[in-house]
């Protein structure tokens, strides 16, 4: 059985009435932080580590953790999503807008859809109007600190209108390409645009039940 199968075989949370209108329906309020993830975490050499922006744009850029660091810095406070039913309020994350970002690497867009890369060849598809939002970072700190290891350290995305397997850890690549298509968990049966408010969790299915999965995970 599939995450997405795991999901849908279990309750759903009742949302409290008070949080209406900010937890999304079906999701828990927790002051954990959950770890979740597919496979071992990356171990890197900031030496050689790099960041690519390729596909449909003029020009191929790669970034060193140096180049993130040394452009304008946002830190931004918001609640985040995840699809397997928790959602954590007030987080603090400091990086580069993802608006800051495109400024700051100069490079003409021939597309506006997006597949982003992470280690280990994981993908997740957005679109750029999802990327383009005041909000949205490339963060690498986490309440003041860096992001841990676990967290997604050196860099990764902060999607917070997104279910969070959008927010992707270990960000290595950002490429433009022609069509949407899906990434990984989009091809395992979760939607090709994840929005937690209208419940985008899963393709082409009523979403009854949720999963209490995330309970027994790590977390900090």
């Amino acid at each position: 059985m599939n995450k997405a199968e795991r999901i849908k075989r279990t309750r759903v949370p009742a949302v409290d009435p008070s949080l209406a209108g900010r937890l999304p329906s079906g999701q828990v309020l927790t002051e954990r932080f959950p770890i979740l993830h597919e496979g071992e975490v990356p171990k890197y050499d900031m030496e050689t580590w790099n960041l690519r922006v390729f596909g449909e744009v003029d020009k191929e850029v790669t970034l060193t953790y140096e180049d993130i660091l040394n452009m304008p810095q946002t830190t931004i406070k918001t609640d985040i999503h995840c699809v397997t039913r928790w959602s954590r309020f007030d987080n603090v994350f400091t990086g580069v807008s993802f608006n800051d970002f495109l400024k700051e690497i100069g490079v003409e867009l021939n597309s506006t859809f997006i597949m982003l890369h992470a280690d280990h060849d994981y993908t997740a598809n957005v679109a750029l109007d999802d990327l383009t939002r005041d909000d949205v970072l490339l963060a690498h700190s986490f309440d003041g600190e860096p992001l841990s290891d676990k967290h997604g350290w050196p860099l990764r995305l902060i999607i917070p209108h997104l279910y969070f397997w959008k927010s992707v850890k270990w960000l290595r690549g950002i490429e433009f390409i022609k069509e949407n298509k899906p990434g990984f968990w989009e091809q395992n049966g979760f939607h090709i645009n994840g929005n937690p408010f209208k419940e985008e969790r899963f393709s082409g299915e009523e979403l009854p039940i949720p999963e209490d999965e995330w309970e027994k995970k790590d977390y900090d």
